[in-house]
């Protein structure tokens, strides 16, 4: 876990689109000041806006802005913004959202296990079970889906969905984001499946300004959180999803394959069972190339531990040479420090 030196500095990312309603509230309710670290800064990720998201950030005083052209999603704008905070030499990065969800009084409580070195990454609970402003399907929900990502992250966040979550430097080089829908159930999973030390705090949250506009209905959340799941499932676990279901394939064609053997030596000879036979023989055939599959999915899965090694440090040297995305500094009144120290 990370340990840190006497300089500390914190960068609180907000990624937003068309928030010029949300943003300067957002941005007002956050700290300039935090224990335990030198310098609070906050950086204004603006995923495409067509309204006036950027000048709100101006006027509201965030620190830096990174402004794409085009919207490009919630999970490549929090990517952005972790690239670009590492840039910028945080040693603690926090995102929030920009519809002022979450209380920025929060952010010391959620920052406290990093900086005590007991987490590299920590998740504010909202306690979704209890929020007045979910309704009864949405919370039942959101426990079942935090349910199923403890199990397959082996971690115990309750809240898996919470966009409130701060992450150590080290933490953030080694996340990397594959999915364009949502970073949050990635993330957690990632961390669980690369020992990163993980731990949840419980949050307060403001009223609802407004709808998600992460989905359009309840059920397109259900579907992409779904794939997303079983894609990152599959991705660092590919032996024990290929050969789980590669196994049912083969039990299913023996049992049908059994009762076909025991049709013919009753008598019976398998008359009018042959489709039977049939059956279980392209259903073992089938299981069987699925454990195939699975030995392959494992090796590459191998491969693929030793390229996020590889970026890992090649991230580290792209900060050092201060490479990056380009980011627009708006202040200038507070205090600069080198870009690109790693703390570990």
């Amino acid at each position: 876990m990370t340990r840190f030196a006497a300089v500390v500095k914190l960068i609180i990312q907000i990624p937003c689109f068309n928030e010029e309603h949300n943003l300067g509230e957002t941005l007002a309710a956050l700290p300039r000041r935090v224990p335990g670290f030198d310098s609070v800064e906050t950086l204004v990720v603006d995923d495409g806006s067509t309204d006036r998201t950027a000048d709100v950030a101006r006027a509201a005083g965030a620190t830096y802005l990174l402004r794409f052209p085009v919207n490009l999603g919630l999970a490549r704008a929090f990517s952005a913004g972790l690239d670009a905070a590492l840039k910028l030499g945080a040693d603690v990065i926090v995102n929030t959202d920009a519809d002022n969800q979450y209380r920025g009084a929060d952010v010391a409580r959620l920052v406290e296990p990093i900086l005590a070195g007991h987490a590299d990454m920590v998740i504010g609970d909202r306690a979704p079970h209890r929020l007045a402003h979910f309704g009864r399907l949405k919370r039942i929900l959101q426990r079942l889906g935090s349910w199923v990502v403890r199990q397959l992250s082996g971690t115990t966040v309750p809240d898996a969905a919470s966009g409130f979550r701060a992450f150590s430097r080290r933490a953030a080089l080694r996340l990397n984001v594959f999915t364009k829908f949502t970073y949050t159930l990635e993330t957690i999973i990632q961390a669980g499946k690369k020992g990163i030390p993980i731990a949840h705090v419980p949050i307060g949250t403001n009223p609802e300004r407004r709808p998600s506009r992460l989905f359009a209905r309840l059920s397109t959340y259900i579907k992409h959180s779904a794939a997303t799941l079983v894609r990152i499932y599959a991705l660092y676990e590919p032996l024990k999803v290929f050969w789980r279901l590669g196994m049912l394939f083969i039990a299913g064609g023996l049992l049908i394959g059994l009762r076909f053997v025991a049709d013919y030596f009753s008598g019976e000879r398998g008359a009018g069972h042959v489709q039977s036979l049939i059956l279980a023989a392209v259903l073992t055939i089938v299981g069987c190339q699925t454990l195939l599959i699975g030995l392959v999915a494992d090796l590459i899965g191998g491969a693929r531990s030793l390229l996020e090694d590889t970026l890992f440090r090649v991230r580290v040297m792209e900060l050092r040479l201060g490479d990056g995305p380009e980011v627009v500094r708006l202040t200038e009144d507070l205090p600069e420090r080198s870009e690109g120290r790693a703390s570990g």
